[in-house]
């Protein structure tokens, strides 16, 4: 934990005590509780809740209660309403404050002593502040916490566990406690003098007359029986193997251009967390026995990537050997020759096989070639890794070669999604009997979790599909729908260089951008209906043939992207004709990135948006940054650039320079002028530029640096002085003796912007942007 000492003056890092069963803190607690710091996430009062919060339900005497475990109180609370209800006996106290998580404060008076609650194999027994509540009757907070002494929280699996007397006791959160209803009223309530709100998304529900709605509702059960009782026959499906997938047929093989030499590439360094959980993976895999250890003279380094979910992701850099490897010729299905066989269809079902590439054996002779090198040790695959070149194409090759008679008769697949399509639902439940016996007689499984049975409409590789048709998704042309009206000279301008990018394609073009073209001119800018018309017939434009193409399948397919200071874009383009437009406004946060990094990110998520475009396919990406091009062909050292990169492994794809001056249409996109955001919460950082520049100057050895930049014109390695400001690698630099120093630490930590994180992401936020 951060300590700051009363004056502010110093400041250090120390461990956290425990303290020990018999630690009274509770007496403390209430003997002086006007005089004590009294503090509750504003969650807690509000009653919003997320997946990883830890409720578990009591009891308190033959009352039933819902209890959150918060280790962000540091008191016990009891809902106001739950005293009153139980009768329970409120001793008399001074006022005091509880400081919310917004910072803002709510009195309280009085404690409720000794009350007990029965929780699953343990009783407690405390003293509770009464409070008004949001979604739970109390809060255990580290008040009770710090009684237990050494404990271990497994949030993920919502467990905690501690030892009394011997014996092992464990609290399980129950998940299914997490979904609360939340009143007007309360939110009101939690609501500060200022800088604070919710955004609340209210949607119609529209339905017809009371008794379609029941025979409907009846029908669906109806048609959700059979396909229940199928899932049940096949559920060995959706069951994780044991073994290792069966020699088959197809297995993947490396093929290597001649005289390639054994491909070795000195592995990563890896920060002491990140060792543990590597291990831990590679554990796992050699249980499970798809890897092994390995004598190979091919070695490659190791990602690990931070997945949405907290967990880590284990990816192989493969690049270095993709750029040896042969290139796969197998054909890869056209989606919109797969979509002309679904005239008819009305029922569909999406199956996604679990971990695919996993499922498929590597070629013996190819096992060596794998091999990968961590910190402590040596290993190589047994199963088709993800990340390699020509993965695809073996998928590719193994569901044709499974499906093969029933391929576009009733079944479309690209390579893990399978699409199960039949003209009514007892068709369809046969088609899905025949589909399921063969994934388990060929021993692949499914991820039940992100499949979909008997749907009128069901979303497949970008496209929605129903009875009346197929209907192209609106997120290709999102971008361009979405484009806000402009506001001034240079929102127009922006507008007009995307759309003149592609003028030839548009009849007139001239004359209808005209209204537009006017209001360029100095002191013309008037936006009226004349304008606004040009405006919707060029968007409208944007989105029709012959401007936007249809994907040609049998030529490349290129991306130009482009970041501006707050927004990223992109075109999905063939022979300079648009297929699809991408456009993302960036976070205050994001906007801080460096230019390349931004550059990457779009690359990224653009990428990921248009994969049934890409996937299996050589495409070209152009920028307008040189740096992205070496970024992304060279090793990758720098954690936050390793988590993106590694969502591109197993894409082929070379980067090319274009101008500025060339890459309009990305550039356009990219500064689409951002709507206002509603954040949660907004809390500026206390580092004043000016002061921190006086301070570098002052300092002996970064005026030196400073000095030589300057006035020699040297080259510091890492140091640049960009606008009088001295920077570490892109980080500003921060005098060790700085006034600024308490500030900032309280603002990265103690504040709500910080949220009083634990010390290394504190220090791994500090560090990421100041030195």
């Amino acid at each position: 934990m951060l300590v700051v000492k009363e004056g502010g003056e110093e400041l250090e890092i120390v461990e956290e005590e425990f303290f020990d069963a018999e630690t009274e803190m509770k007496q403390v607690e209430v003997q002086n509780v006007e005089n004590l710091n009294i503090e509750l996430s504003l969650n807690s009062v509000v009653g919003l809740t997320n997946p990883g919060t830890m409720k578990v339900k009591g009891r308190v005497g033959e009352e039933e209660v819902v209890i959150l475990i918060d280790c962000g109180a540091t008191h016990n609370f009891i809902a106001e309403k739950l005293v009153t209800k139980l009768g329970l006996t409120l001793q008399e106290t001074p006022n005091y404050g509880v400081i919310l998580g917004s910072e803002t404060a709510v009195k309280g008076k009085g404690v409720c002593r000794d009350v007990e609650v029965q929780l699953e194999g343990w009783k407690v027994n405390d003293s509770f502040l009464p409070l008004q509540l949001g979604g739970v009757d109390m809060i255990l907070g580290m008040q009770w916490l710090h009684s237990l002494g050494v404990t271990e929280v497994d949030w993920k699996k919502l467990m905690l566990t501690f030892h009394y007397q011997g014996r092992k006791i464990v609290i399980r959160g129950d998940p299914s406690l997490t979904k609360t209803r939340v009143s007007l009223k309360n939110l009101m309530k939690s609501w500060g003098a200022e800088d604070q709100g919710f955004l609340v998304e209210c949607r119609t529900i529209e339905c017809g007359p009371l008794e379609e709605h029941e025979q409907d509702r009846e029908q669906g059960k109806e048609d959700e029986e059979p396909i229940a009782t199928l899932l049940k026959q096949f559920a060995s499906v959706f069951e994780w193997p044991t073994t290792l997938p069966p020699q088959r047929s197809i297995n993947h093989h490396i093929y290597l251009k001649s005289g390639t030499d054994p491909v070795n590439v000195r592995p990563y360094r890896y920060a002491h967390h990140q060792k543990e959980e590597m291990e831990r993976l590679v554990d796992e895999m050699l249980s499970s026995g798809i890897i092994r250890p390995s004598k190979s003279p091919y070695s490659i380094p190791v990602l690990l990537v931070r997945k949405k979910d907290g967990s880590w992701r284990f990816c192989v850099d493969y690049r270095a050997l993709n750029n040896v490897t042969i290139p796969d010729k197998f054909p890869i299905p056209v989606i919109e020759e797969l979509f002309d066989k679904l005239k008819g269809a009305s029922v569909f079902s999406k199956i996604d096989l679990k971990v695919g590439y996993h499922q498929i054996r590597m070629c013996p002779d190819d096992i060596e070639k794998t091999a990968f090198r961590t910190h402590e040790g040596h290993y190589e695959f047994l199963v088709m890794p993800f990340g390699l070149t020509n993965a695809p194409s073996t998928f590719q090759a193994l569901m044709n070669q499974v499906f093969k008679p029933y391929l576009r008769r009733f079944v479309l697949v690209f390579f893990d999604d399978i699409l199960v399509y039949s003209q009514g639902i007892e068709e369809h439940v046969q088609h899905l009997e025949v589909v399921l016996g063969l994934l388990k007689e060929k021993e692949l499984y499914a991820n039940l979790e992100k499949c979909s049975f008997a749907k009128p409409r069901i979303s497949y590789l970008g496209h929605f599909i129903s009875e009346q048709g197929i209907e192209a998704d609106p997120e290709k042309i999102r971008a361009v729908s979405e484009w806000p009206t402009p506001t001034n000279v240079r929102e127009v301008r922006g507008f007009l260089g995307l759309t003149g990018y592609y003028r030839r394609f548009v009849k007139d073009y001239g004359a209808i951008a005209a209204p537009l073209t006017q209001l360029l001119k100095k002191g013309a800018y008037k936006w009226d209906a004349e304008a606004e018309a040009a405006f919707g017939k060029l968007k409208k434009a944007m989105m029709t043939l012959p401007v936007l193409a249809m994907p040609d399948f049998n030529l490349p397919f290129e991306i130009e992207s482009d970041a501006s200071g707050f927004g990223v874009g992109a075109v999905l383009t063939q022979c300079r004709k648009p297929v699809a437009y991408f456009s993302k406004t960036l976070s205050m946060r994001d906007r801080a990135w460096p230019v390349y990094e931004r550059e990457l990110i779009v690359e990224v998520l653009a990428v990921q948006r248009w994969r049934p475009y890409l996937l299996g396919r050589k495409f070209n990406v152009k920028t307008d940054q040189r740096s992205l091009k070496f970024l992304l062909e060279q090793r990758v050292v720098q954690p936050q650039y390793q988590r993106w990169v590694a969502k591109l492994l197993g894409y082929s794809f070379e980067v090319a320079y274009q101008p500025e001056l060339e890459n309009k249409a990305a550039d356009a996109l990219s500064r689409i002028s951002p709507a206002v955001q509603l954040n949660q919460i907004t809390v500026p950082a206390m580092i004043d530029v000016e002061i921190i520049t006086e301070e570098t100057r002052q300092d002996p050895a970064l005026q030196e640096i400073i000095r030589l930049i300057e006035e020699q014109g040297m080259e510091i390695p890492h140091y640049t002085l960009q606008q009088g400001v001295l920077k570490f690698k892109g980080r500003l630099v921060i005098p060790s003796n700085s006034t600024l120093l308490p500030p900032i630490l309280h603002s990265y930590h103690d504040s709500v912007f910080g949220g009083h994180s634990g010390f290394l992401r504190t220090y791994k936020r500090l560090t990421g942007e100041l030195y």
